[in-house]
């Protein structure tokens, strides 16, 4: 059996832990200060624990921080962090602790820091590759390698340099998040809670495809903003590169999303890669204005970057300015993404599991 990790636990949850090992109730709360307010990176420096209890934790547990093997900076100042991984198949809370070693998968998953201005926003992952399978996205062409657990994911926001200036997170790195979504809440659990980060929910953003029950369930249970993959307003053609479009139909999505309030700070968003000749004239467009009309949202255009044996390529400039033009004429608010990280293939749909520079 492995190590059970800490990382992702509660304060109630690590109170019985310490207890268990038979050190004072008061424990798990000073084990959850050092994890999720000074974001430690190992048991050893729960300096306020005494040394035995130290070693006993550690000989039961471990924190759960995976130092990055390998680091890309772009000349935009985006990094980009390799971490390696065990994942499982099994989505579930308790599937790590309930696998052999032998059992568990090793991958390798990227998470994306990008600066601007006085921000510093996580892109971080969810999954090890993906099994979406949408045909202009590297992740979902390397295949699907596993789940990550709670600790995985939190683990990209304490492993990395900045982990004390990150000021938002955007759950948009490797996998589809609801597809995982058992250990994605608890990880927007620790980051949302007062006992955790303690960040409000519009601080991060959660980004799909539309996987249907899960999307409900956020959508109830959850806070934070959220941002759908369309790419295109025909079903036909959406389901030509995005196979979930057969088992999830983006009018669903649409439907589903009408039911709930965006009218406050929470925000909805859809997320439309250009693509030459493909998605970006007139009649795509007008679809979707009719779509989008009447619901409170932005729609983000962004520069599809070129990816091996894929034969097409981004809209020009001219062409995404007239797209967004329109759009926000018909009382739609639409902007243009800024790509960033393009030169260590850490920008949109690039990501697969090593660096393009190192």
């Amino acid at each position: 059996m492995v190590k059970t990790k800490l990382l992702g636990k509660t304060p109630d949850e690590l109170k019985q832990i310490a207890v268990g090992l038979g050190l004072p109730a008061y424990t798990g709360k000073q084990i959850a200060q050092w994890m999720y307010v000074k974001r430690v990176r190992s048991i050893d420096e729960m300096t306020n624990i005494s040394k035995a209890g130290r070693e006993l934790l550690s000989e039961h547990y471990e924190l759960g921080v995976s130092a990055p093997v390998g680091l890309a900076e772009s000349s935009d100042g985006t990094k980009k962090y390799l971490f390696p991984v065990s994942c499982t198949r099994a989505g579930g809370l308790n599937a790590y602790e309930e696998c052999l070693e032998s059992e568990l998968e090793s991958a390798a998953i990227e998470a994306v820091m990008i600066p601007d201005a006085d921000r510093r926003t996580l892109c971080v992952s969810s999954q090890s590759g993906c099994r979406m399978g949408c045909r202009f996205c590297m992740t979902g062409r390397q295949g699907f390698h596993g789940h990550l657990s709670a600790a995985d994911i939190l683990s990209q926001f304490i492993a990395i340099d900045e982990r004390h200036e990150l000021t938002n997170c955007v759950f948009m790195g490797m996998g589809e998040p609801l597809d995982n979504y058992e250990n994605v809440r608890r990880a927007i659990e620790v980051l949302t809670a007062d006992w955790g980060f303690g960040w409000s929910p519009k601080r991060i953003t959660l980004s799909s495809i539309g996987v249907l029950p899960k999307l409900k369930m956020y959508l109830d249970e959850c806070k934070c903003h959220l941002a759908i993959s369309l790419h295109n307003p025909f079903p036909d053609e959406r389901l030509e590169f995005m196979p979930v479009q057969g088992g999830f139909p983006l009018e669903e999505v649409i439907r589903l999303i009408r039911q709930y309030d965006f009218s406050g700070q929470r925000r909805v968003s859809f997320e439309y890669t250009m693509f030459a000749g493909y998605n970006d004239t007139k009649r795509h467009e007008d679809a979707l204005i009719r779509l989008l009309s009447g619901l409170e949202c932005r729609v983000n255009l962004i520069r599809f970057h070129k990816i091996p044996d894929f034969p097409y390529i981004s809209s020009s400039e001219r062409i995404m300015e007239a797209f967004r033009d329109r759009l926000n004429a018909h009382g739609i608010t639409c902007t243009i993404r800024a790509s960033r990280g393009e030169d260590i293939l850490a920008a949109c749909g690039m990501l697969a599991g090593r660096h393009g520079k190192e």
